[in-house]
């Protein structure tokens, strides 16, 4: 009787679990960073500011998760931690200072590029690690929530939608591939 062949063949892409651990803990951490920005300029006074406290409240939730997990399994978190601090909290307090359109227009752009990257997390791992996968599962939902919650909110009546959402889709891909090495 022979072995059954081996799932994994050179050339295929190899689930990575520290890294896509490390690199979801930080993005997570990041969107909390988001919003909280988004929160300190837009405080209460907005209808979006509900709204934006519900989806800061499950990224709290994603990130314990992670935290939990990084823990449990020995991952070490990126070093870029200190920068996404900042970078986060900018970039909420930049958009929500243009206005509530434009903190939902962050959201679409930072949600689209979760979905995506979980999705390739998911693809990756297949039937591999079936209580990280469920965990992907989950958090991408609400990521896809979010980013229907934004549009819904006015996300793509912000002046130069096009143009902001290219490139803060264009830093979430760059904060992704460092988090994930560094």
């Amino acid at each position: 009787m022979s072995a059954p062949a081996p799932r994994w063949r050179p050339g295929d892409s190899r689930a990575d679990i520290p890294s896509m651990i490390r690199v979801d803990q930080a993005g997570e951490y990041g969107a909390t960073r988001i919003y909280a920005g988004q929160l300190a300029v837009l405080g209460d006074r907005q209808p979006a500011s509900r709204t934006i406290a519900r989806m800061a409240f499950q990224e709290e939730r994603h990130l314990t998760e992670f935290d939990r997990m990084m823990i449990e399994r020995g991952v070490r978190p990126t070093v870029l931690q200190p920068m996404w601090n900042v970078a986060g909290y900018a970039l909420g307090a930049v958009t929500a200072l243009i206005g509530p359109d434009a903190a939902m227009a962050c959201t679409a752009a930072v949600e689209t590029e979760i979905d995506k990257h979980y999705e390739e997390q998911r693809l990756i791992l297949g039937d591999d690690e079936p209580d990280l996968g469920a965990t992907i599962a989950e958090f991408q939902a609400e990521e896809v929530e979010h980013r229907e919650l934004a549009i819904q909110h006015g996300a793509e009546n912000t002046f130069g939608y096009p143009i902001l959402s290219a490139l803060i889709r264009a830093g979430c891909r760059a904060a992704i591939s460092l988090s994930k090495r560094i």
